[in-house]
């Protein structure tokens, strides 16, 4: 792979140290610091430099393929837009309620979407830092590492995910892009062995997702200085909420919240989310920047995700993730807890929650039933929205007379989290980075302060732990200072 930095000095005798590319999101990113003469951080931005056509090229579609097309998105996250696209359209066919089966089944993927895609996240992609320290050796900082040091820890982690992936196989037809939504209910339910393949591993699982919030509450309680301190902002947070404020993944109303927790507006129909949010553009960065509008984009940048959605809610509707949510509540002192490492804890909460939903669901006859659809009065718009794993996710279609869809506006998970995860780029650069003469475990640091919001922009490079970059520190006239490289073949 060839790397390509900007060596010319920066305006006001500021120097810039480039992380490029960034390997460890979906798609193609870098990290740029702009230091002063005292090598104090000025600026600390994170670029995603892809282009991402989908809400064009699928404009002149029917309306029926986009829930297969738009999952096309992601290889780890398919489920989420397969739903979102589907909710959707339900609204553009009239299937105003759907069937209790289609409704149930729809859960189930996508509960086994949470389950695999926090399982992922946590075991493969962060426990190596988390396990051996952010600085740690390189060469077992990976999951390589983690299955030597710790093999039931590993293992429980593919099983998870494992587990996970066979909801989805049951009800969408496929591990990856399934085809089981369709606009106005779903094509297919469980057959009995189906669900009793699923219900004779099912408490494993709840046990094993219990263990892992246990695992990191842990981490959290030896050393809080860190896991409250790294990174940490101030910022608004907002999710979807069901009918009685509870945690609801699949459906519900908006709720937004301020830095301290004061609720900003609550029961908000997301069909009218363009009168709530607008979409701000960067020139460095093909990323859209969201905010709320009634606080202007100075103030109205908020994050999305498991950390924002366990504070957001009045309870868990299941009684181990419930109790686990209490203590978390707790261990803030019931004011939010705006560190992002307090993503993993909430996590792994979610994830039990997921794991409970599942074996309520697997033992409900209704996803048994052979009523899969509904419809009624014809629209032409439609707005869907889901909690994805990484947090909520807006789509939004018009279709003409013809079936065509004419518009399409998606807002991601990571999306959302864009201004958020910048702030925690830029506060970890300013503590860790001021001063220092740049190691691979200082990179490590911005890294992981990137990966606890587990952005959905590209995930195949990430699986050994090595990002391919180099980094070059210049002075105010050009001269290199200092210089580090990494390969991704030999570190």
């Amino acid at each position: 792979m060839t790397h390509s930095f900007e060596t010319a000095a920066r305006p006001e005798n500021l120097r810039r140290v480039a992380i490029d590319p960034l390997s460890r999101v979906e798609g193609h990113g870098k990290v740029t610091l702009l230091l002063d003469e005292n090598n104090k951080v000025q600026q600390a931005r994170l670029h995603i430099v892809e282009f991402r056509g989908f809400e064009k090229f699928i404009q002149g579609r029917p309306y029926w393929e986009v829930p297969v097309m738009v999952q096309r998105l992601c290889g780890i996250c398919p489920v989420s837009h397969h739903l979102a696209s589907s909710k959707a359209m339900d609204v553009i066919v009239g299937a105003k309620q759907l069937t209790p089966t289609a409704e149930k089944i729809r859960r189930l993927m996508h509960y086994g979407q949470i389950l695999q895609s926090h399982a992922l996240h946590f075991f493969h992609l962060s426990s190596p830092d988390l396990l051996f320290g952010f600085d740690s050796d390189m060469a077992k900082r990976n999951i390589v590492g983690v299955a030597e040091k710790y093999p039931d820890t590993a293992r429980q982690g593919v099983l998870l995910r494992k587990f996970g992936q066979e909801v989805i196989r049951h009800t969408a037809g496929k591990r990856i892009h399934g085809t089981g939504a369709i606009p106005g209910g779903v094509n297919k339910s469980l057959t009995v062995p189906e669900r009793d393949e699923l219900l004779k591993d099912i408490g494993q699982i709840v046990a094993w997702s219990r263990d892992a919030v246990h695992l990191i509450k842990q981490m959290h309680n030896q050393n809080s200085a860190l896991y409250d301190g790294f990174g940490a902002f101030r910022a608004n947070f907002m999710s979807i909420l069901g009918d009685d404020g509870a945690l609801d993944l699949y459906h519900g109303s908006l709720r937004g919240r301020d830095a301290d927790g004061n609720i900003l507006f609550d029961g908000m129909d997301y069909q009218d989310y363009t009168a709530l949010i607008e979409e701000d553009v960067k020139p460095w960065t093909y990323m859209k920047f969201p905010y709320l509008k009634s606080r202007g984009p100075q103030d109205g940048w908020y994050r999305v995700g498991p950390l924002s959605r366990v504070q957001n809610c009045d309870a868990i509707p299941t009684p181990l993730a419930e109790m686990e949510r209490r203590e978390f509540i707790d261990y803030s002192a019931n004011t939010p807890l705006h560190a992002p490492l307090g993503y993993h804890w909430t996590r792994m909460i979610e994830m039990l929650f997921a794991a409970e939903m599942i074996n309520e669901l697997l033992h409900d006859d209704d996803i048994l039933g052979t009523d899969l659809m509904t419809s009624g009065e014809r629209a032409e718009e439609g707005v869907g929205v889901i909690e994805a794993p990484r947090g909520t996710l807006i789509h939004h279609y018009r279709v003409d007379e013809n079936d065509l869809v004419t518009m399409c506006n998606l807002i991601v998970s990571t999306t959302h989290n864009n201004q958020a995860m910048n702030e925690a780029v830029r506060q970890v650069a300013l503590q860790y980075l001021d001063g220092n003469e740049i190691t691979e475990g200082l990179l490590n640091h911005i890294e992981v302060a990137i990966r606890a919001f587990d952005p959905c922009l590209s995930c195949a490079t990430h699986a050994l732990g090595k990002m391919p970059l180099q980094v070059e520190l210049l002075d105010n006239t050009g001269a290199m200072l200092s210089t580090f490289t990494r390969s991704a073949d030999n570190g």
